[in-house]
């Protein structure tokens, strides 16, 4: 069974990163390369060991990215929506529909994101928990 190889600039172009940028991974140690002659080749399986993607989940899969801008939130609430958001997401769930939620506060602005990516589906989710519990917690 032959491993599909890329060559340096094979995956600065999926990655959309500079050929510098690649080979300094290469050199620090961030991803995984073979040398051949005056060559590097990455397996495909290192490849998506440093992007975090695997075999197993297709190309074509749908992902979602979501933004929630909350004004008037302090730091207090901020850290409170922020547990309860990813208390949500990381509660009972399979790994199924992995989704990932950050959250930014910004306290000169007393203003709060939530930044969701994942299936449509999970992240749904995620949004009606957010419109039906913020009111409570905001005092709306």
């Amino acid at each position: 069974m032959t491993e599909e190889m890329y060559s340096v600039e094979q995956v600065a172009e999926r990655l959309g990163l500079h050929v510098r940028t690649v080979r300094a991974y290469i050199r620090s140690g961030k991803l995984a390369a073979v040398r051949i002659g005056k060559q590097y080749r990455i397996a495909r399986a290192d490849l998506e060991a440093l992007t975090g993607r695997t075999g197993a989940r297709p190309d074509s899969s749908v992902e979602v990215s979501s933004i929630v801008q909350l004004e008037g939130v302090d730091a207090d609430a901020a850290d409170r929506i922020g547990t309860l958001v990813l208390t949500a997401v990381n509660t009972g769930r399979g790994q199924g529909d992995p989704l990932q939620v950050q959250t930014v506060h910004d306290p000169g602005r007393d203003r709060l994101k939530i930044v969701l990516f994942g299936a449509p589906a999970t992240t749904a989710e995620v949004l009606r928990l957010i419109d039906e519990v913020l009111p409570g917690i905001l005092g709306d």
